[in-house]
């Protein structure tokens, strides 16, 4: 197989996975608040809802805007994952509970490192192999990246947030094919989800791998 001008890759569930589960990350610091919730029923709760929420993206606003929506759009689904299960009223303070919660998401504290990704990126990079991610996150990713030692190795980074498009939509990817003004047969796409990574990608004809963490 011919190397290939640039390799993307998806971030959660590619590069890093949530340590333990998002259930118990929301009942730890839900407890931290004075609401006891079992874990496993936040992470089923969260399960349920997650993937049936709307794209996290925004087409047609101003960047300015984009924090901010994006801090509503988890705003939104935080207390919808309580609200299921009836703990949303019990919150003396749920806005002071969800700012504390979003914070914490944008630190390497919840984040665990796979421990072969930073060794493929070096080979990668001595191949001479541009690097990018392509994700349906927001802009807390930067920190992320940051803190987990991974921004230096990538060239681009093309978030759903700030492109107004999240995968599959062929959108994200012609604007990462863009920054690295690569054809899509001169690239490869690597993520962690069929429908989003895999079958995204191989619309717009760039190479696909499907990668089981």
């Amino acid at each position: 197989m011919e190397k290939p001008q640039v390799i993307f890759l998806d971030a959660v569930g590619t590069l890093f996975g949530v340590k333990g589960s998002v259930g118990a990350i929301y009942s730890q610091i839900a407890a931290d608040f004075g609401v006891e919730v079992v874990s496993e029923s936040l992470e089923q709760s969260f399960l349920a809802i997650f993937p049936n929420s709307p794209p996290l993206a925004f087409p047609d606003v101003e960047p300015a805007q984009i924090p901010q929506l994006e801090y509503r759009w988890w705003r939104s689904l935080t207390g919808a994952v309580f609200n299921k299960l009836g703990y949303l009223e019990r919150f003396p303070d749920f806005e002071a509970f969800f700012g504390e919660l979003y914070h914490h998401f944008a630190t390497a504290e919840p984040w665990l490192l796979y421990e072969d990704v930073i060794p493929a990126l070096r080979l990668w990079q001595i191949q001479g192999i541009e690097l990018g991610i392509i994700s349906n996150f927001d802009s807390r990713i930067y920190q992320v990246l940051a803190e987990l030692g991974l921004e230096y190795f990538f060239r681009s980074i093309t978030i759903s947030s700030q492109t107004g498009a999240a995968k599959p939509d062929p959108e994200i990817f012609q604007i990462a094919l863009q920054k690295h003004d690569c054809p899509p047969a001169q690239a490869w796409h690597i993520g962690d989800s069929k429908k989003e990574d895999y079958q995204g990608a191989k619309a717009l004809g760039i190479e696909a791998f499907l990668i089981k963490r």
